[in-house]
């Protein structure tokens, strides 16, 4: 059997099964002790009087009966199973003649300490193997007061056996804690980054919408009192390129305070992630600010690196305001990049689909690897470009699946509300 499946296998048993468990090996382990095996010349241990009747027999199905009631909550009540398993161990330790309950006796409580430790709140956690120690304590102290033998010492090892166990619990938690919260930081930290991206595209926007208004005012200027017509439409042009941009504006500003608003809510700062949306800019070749014009380049550039794009356009080309336009392209560039670094296909299909006048709707998906031109791909990819993603067309307000397709591959669909009278930069 592999390491993998031993490990599903692993995974599959429940806690409370492996407390039933420990408990089975710990009774062969003590019928074992009390027999002559093979090779010995008697028992290690010779069984008590009690054990041999009915009464310690009964004590004995008593303390399995507790046990495997406990195994069964452990994973939705764990303290009353706790309970249940640290009674166990007491009972059967009667008609076995200790001096102290012998560590096979505790094998379950261990095991339940552990899950107890690794899924449980600290303060639960703590509880647990304070009363797995007192008990041991209290065992010992009622056999002192009552002037019978006592096993300190065995029961300092069962002590701390349980506390290992309990350590290790509370390591696998605190790790446990430690990855979700990393991922969680990465997360937002990808989204920040996305968003710093977004800002500075449109920093470029406005910038290059500035450039033209003041190339269109000094030319309508000029030709004002000579050519009013040519400075009409100059003017009209740049009553056009400033309303575009204020829109964009708005749009970008709205959306960006509105996620400021809930980023402050969760308050989860954290470190740079590698990866993300930046990741696309490895294709070069580009326009500084592409839009869906740009795509027949991308998938050229694209096919350099082993994977063919295949472009179609449902519907009539229609104007597009520049933000929406970039960011349009720059979630087909991401998509895209994924397919090259992480799917193993060797093709994939962008459709932009602008049959409704009030919205852009775009799709890029993939078949999967090819039988027998399946692609060498570095591995799975950290998520992040999908986070950056999502976070661009939240920033637009429009609506983002990824996930597989049925029929094998990755799809990304994506849809971008457009605004009344949308026009082109």
């Amino acid at each position: 059997m592999s390491a993998t499946r031993s490990a599903q296998l692993f995974k599959r048993v429940t806690p409370g099964g492996w407390a039933a468990v420990a408990w089975g090996a710990g009774m062969v382990f003590t019928a074992l002790l009390r027999i002559r095996v093979p090779g010995q010349a008697g028992p290690d241990v010779l069984p008590g009087f009690v054990m041999l009747r009915w009464d310690g027999l009964l004590m004995l199905a008593v303390g399995t009966l507790l046990t495997l009631r406990g195994s069964a909550l452990l994973t939705r009540r764990p303290t009353a199973a706790l309970n249940h398993l640290l009674v166990a161990p007491v009972i059967a330790s009667t008609p076995l003649g200790v001096t102290a309950i012998p560590f096979a006796q505790y094998l379950a409580v261990d095991v339940a300490l552990y899950a107890i430790a690794a899924a449980r709140p600290r303060r639960e956690a703590w509880r647990a193997l304070l009363l797995a120690l007192g008990l041991l304590a209290v065992y010992l102290a009622v056999r002192v007061l009552a002037g019978w033998p006592a096993g300190t010492t065995g029961a300092l090892a069962v002590a701390l056996t349980a506390l290992v166990a309990w350590l290790l619990g509370r390591s696998e938690a605190q790790a446990r804690e430690y990855a979700e919260r990393s991922r969680t930081q990465a997360t937002e930290q990808a989204v920040t980054a996305e968003r710093l991206r977004i800002a500075r595209e449109m920093h470029d926007t406005v910038a290059h919408s500035i450039g033209i208004v003041a190339l269109q005012a000094g030319a309508a200027r000029r030709v004002i009192t000579t050519q009013p017509e040519a400075a009409r439409q100059a003017l009209a042009e740049i009553e056009t390129a400033s309303r575009e941009t204020l829109a964009g504006l708005r749009r970008m500003l709205g959306a960006l305070r509105t996620a400021d608003t809930e980023a402050e809510t969760r308050s989860e700062p954290g470190p740079t992630p590698p990866g993300g949306a930046e990741q696309a800019d490895d294709v070069r070749g580009l326009p500084e600010m592409p839009g869906l014009a740009a795509l027949d380049r991308l998938a050229e550039l694209t096919g350099k690196a082993g994977v063919r794009v295949v472009v179609r356009r449902v519907g009539a080309p229609c104007p597009l305001p520049p933000d929406i336009d970039l960011s349009a392209f720059r979630i087909v560039q991401e998509s895209v990049t994924n397919v090259v670094r992480h799917s193993g296909a060797v093709s994939c299909t962008v459709t932009v689909d602008q049959r409704d006048a009030d919205s852009l709707a775009v799709t890029v998906e993939d078949r999967g690897p090819a039988a027998g031109h399946a692609r060498v791909i570095p591995g799975p990819g950290s998520g992040y470009g999908l986070t950056g993603m999502r976070e661009r067309v939240a920033v637009l307000r429009g609506e983002f699946t990824a996930g597989p397709r049925p029929g094998g591959g990755y799809r990304v669909t994506v849809r971008l509300p457009l605004p009344t009278g949308a026009t082109t930069r």
